[in-house]
């Protein structure tokens, strides 16, 4: 039988300094685990977010930035203000918010151009109408 205790999503990156900066600003909270040019872990909820700066070795594995279906998908309460913060980190949503039946949602990057999706449940948060532009 297949066991486990724990899952974490991880991020690859040679620029670990400003990607751990960034998610600390976005997330606003510190690393849980910080080891400099070594690795940042933080805690979102039960969630797990590791990023790394890959060793020497393993260099030749994460050198080919590809475009990955992965996306790290926050639930908002207020999409509106995490689309401000992210504004004030530098980093706007490039396109407006998508309403689906779910909810509304948004998508951004992160320095390295991770893609982030912001989500806002039907019941969750303020209900007035967005324009995003």
């Amino acid at each position: 039988m297949f066991s486990y205790s724990a899952a974490l999503i991880t991020i690859a990156t040679p620029n670990l300094n400003e990607l751990a900066k960034f998610y600390e600003a976005l997330l606003q909270l510190p690393p849980q685990v910080w080891l400099p040019d070594t690795y940042a872990e933080f805690a979102i909820a039960q969630l797990k977010l590791g990023i790394f700066q890959p060793q020497t070795c393993s260099q030749k594995e994460f050198a080919q930035p590809t475009r990955s279906a992965m996306s790290l998908c926050l639930e908002v309460v207020d999409l509106a203000a995490a689309i401000a913060h992210l504004t004030r980190l530098g980093f706007p949503p490039p396109h407006p918010i998508i309403t689906a039946s779910h909810g509304r949602e948004v998508y951004a990057y992160d320095p390295d151009g991770n893609r982030l999706i912001l989500h806002q449940g039907r019941d969750n948060g303020p209900a007035e109408s967005l324009n995003q532009g």
